[in-house]
């Protein structure tokens, strides 16, 4: 078991969006980014200076889909703005990256304000629009802070980890289908046949956003994927699971995911976003 956080070259990691068959234009967006310490050294007389940690010091790593809805246009512009004012918000708060380690929950209040900004950054520009402009998104966003996986989830977008063979959808749609079978008042084959399994009850911008927030244990071993609905509407969960188990590369797995979506019907705008951390060939000898 490997008990450190992986290093830059470590992670293979691939996302890729595309708008289907049917829509005009793609109202998903995604996002992947790392967040970086670095010292520069203006000066100095040392005469080892090579030994200084001077190389870029991996802080986090970030991960984050988005599925507009509302139009074409207010929902392209709805899903641009929530990833741009998370990720603002979330590296503007680098103090928490710091103490996520060794601080149950210290990550929570920062996801929650990227939340909130995200809400009021896309409700202040559906306002500034004017004429009774709908914009709304979905939101869920993955940051690996070593030792620890944190998810914010708003809408129905999905985050699945995949682990020995197994497939696991951690996060639950928020959808109203979703909240009735919740309540018992839906079966699931009612919920899936249902006028109102695409109908979010809680999004960005919508007129409930209610994130909820996940915090999970890092592990080399896991394979993660976040996703909008025009791959799980297209490509089963046991499907996805079987592609995952035979992947080659991030890359790879992504594209053939996005081509089983597109064969499928493509019915909707498809993004995909794949990782998992990869052991060096001295990480591997060492083992």
């Amino acid at each position: 078991m490997i008990d450190r956080k992986p290093h830059d070259e470590e992670i293979d990691v691939y996302g890729l969006s595309d708008r289907g068959k049917v829509r005009k234009k793609n109202e998903d967006h995604f996002l992947l980014a790392s967040v970086h310490r670095r010292v520069n050294i203006i000066d100095t007389n040392l005469a080892e200076s090579d030994r200084l940690p001077l190389a870029d010091q991996r802080l986090a790593f970030i991960a984050m889909v988005a599925d507009g809805v509302g139009g074409a246009t207010g929902g392209e512009r709805a899903s641009a703005i929530a990833l741009e004012t998370a990720t603002r918000y979330v590296v503007s708060s680098l103090d928490c990256y710091d103490r996520a380690a060794a601080v149950e929950g210290s990550m929570i209040p920062a996801l929650q304000g990227a939340a909130l900004k995200s809400h009021e950054a896309v409700l202040e520009q559906a306002a500034n629009e004017g004429d009774g402009i709908r914009m709304a998104t979905t939101l869920t966003l993955w940051m690996g802070v070593w030792p620890w996986y944190y998810l914010l989830q708003v809408g129905d977008s999905r985050y699945y980890l995949f682990r020995d063979g197994q497939l696991s959808q951690i996060t639950t749609d928020q959808t109203i289908a979703q909240d009735l079978l919740d309540q018992g008042v839906f079966t699931r084959e009612i919920a899936e046949r249902s006028q109102f399994k695409n109908v979010l009850s809680s999004a960005i911008g919508g007129e409930a956003s209610l994130p909820v927030i996940t915090r999970l244990r890092a592990d080399w071993n896991n394979v993660h994927l976040l996703c909008t609905d025009g791959l799980t509407k297209h490509v089963s969960d046991a499907q996805i699971a079987d592609r995952l188990s035979t992947m080659t590369s991030s890359k790879q797995v992504c594209e053939q995911l996005m081509q089983d979506a597109l064969e499928g019907g493509g019915t909707d705008n498809i993004t995909i976003i794949v990782g998992r951390a990869t052991p060096s060939e001295s990480t591997q000898l060492m083992g």
